[in-house]
């Protein structure tokens, strides 16, 4: 899966760039505020509904402007597609060879992404929200499934909420076994995504981190205690009939796949009270080569890998350990950094470099 050429006009700080990345990497340095993120957020969105930093799409348009477009053509299984994506505060629109598009299914595996950015690593010292976030774009990325259910699922629990602030109860006893059923598919979907990366994350984390210690990643949906969407089902139905009251008093659903978290360990610890700052960059790095390897077997052909802030977030250890793995992968990596770095340079064959200043790229060779 290759990155060929992208068109970026009017998103966030950047009027209009055109560029033909490398094949293998490809390193945009520059200082701090100057649109290197934004270039890989726009990278990104040519493959997902969603960024990878921000929910609100009049964010990512360029301030005074209407509308942002990216333009990518984009090869894989030997077939090329150009997709084109145009921004509005009021919505997105996808087309793929000039064709609209208006189902999330056709786009789906066409550019797959993984990225890697600051706000990863956040995740483990934050609250479960970031975590859930994470968790949902991970399994939509490889199951297209799963958007469908997680949408349902929120329309239902949105219906379910108004129900429990009324004084008129009627048919919450209906929403709620919506509820149960919906949401126990979005839980079989978390569980099978979580037991494939657990599996390939201490590998992983040994090759970031030089292995010492055992890393683990758990999902422990609250109530549930089956893997099977039937079962699953009965146990939601209990926890929902449990929590009704409180549920009624607060006017909110408050327990359900929407307030489950992710558990990071090390060494059978929680990673947010125990781990250090670089275990946990190594540990979030490890589970996103992870996702990254999860991928690579679902579609046939390795993602992009979007590294952003290299030069903040892994020292100089874990960034070569890191690097050895990228240059034996066939894969198409994007590098910030805040400087260009001659080990990088040295280390990555055939890495294209720009510059990046005020929302323009300069190619500077390879």
């Amino acid at each position: 899966m290759r990155l060929c050429s992208v068109v970026v006009a009017d998103f966030r700080n950047i009027r209009s760039v055109c560029i033909e990345p490398g094949d293998r990497f490809n390193l945009l340095y520059g200082l701090n505020g100057q649109g290197k993120t934004n270039l890989l957020e726009a990278v990104y969105l040519l493959g997902s509904p969603r960024s990878f930093r921000t929910s609100k799409l009049s964010e990512l348009v360029r301030h005074g402007e209407r509308q942002a477009q990216i333009v990518g053509k984009v090869t894989s299984g030997g077939i090329e597609n150009k997709l084109r994506l145009v921004i509005e505060a009021a919505g997105r629109k996808v087309e793929i060879d000039d064709k609209a598009v208006y189902k999330a299914s056709e786009l789906h595996g066409k550019l797959n992404s993984v990225v890697f950015s600051p706000d990863d690593t956040g995740m483990v010292r934050m609250g479960p929200e970031s975590r859930r976030r994470y968790l949902d774009r991970a399994v939509y990325m490889g199951d297209i499934g799963y958007l469908h259910c997680w949408h349902s699922y929120q329309r239902i629990l949105k219906q379910r909420n108004h129900l429990l602030k009324n004084s008129d109860k009627t048919g919450l006893d209906v929403w709620t076994e919506k509820l149960a059923e919906t949401g126990a598919e979005v839980i079989e979907r978390r569980l099978r995504f979580v037991a494939i990366l657990d599996c390939k994350l201490q590998k992983y984390y040994d090759t970031i981190a030089g292995g010492r210690e055992t890393a683990r990643l758990s999902y422990h949906p609250e109530g549930v205690q089956s893997t099977e969407r039937e079962h699953i089902f009965a146990e939601l139905m209990e926890l929902f009939n449990r929590h009704q009251r409180s549920d009624e008093r607060y006017g909110t659903t408050t327990a359900g796949p929407h307030r489950d978290d992710l558990a990071f360990e090390l060494e059978n610890r929680p990673l947010k009270a125990f781990g250090s700052q670089g275990q946990q960059k190594s540990f979030v790095l490890a589970l996103k080569i992870a996702e990254m390897d999860n991928l690579q077997e679902i579609f046939g052909e390795a993602p992009l890998v979007l590294l952003d802030d290299m030069s903040s977030e892994l020292d100089a250890e874990r960034n070569n350990n890191l690097m050895d793995f990228l240059i034996m992968k066939e894969i198409q990596v994007f590098i910030t950094t805040t400087e260009r770095s001659p080990a990088l340079l040295a280390a990555a064959p055939h890495c294209a470099v720009f510059h990046v200043e005020d929302g323009n790229l300069t190619f500077e060779g390879s």
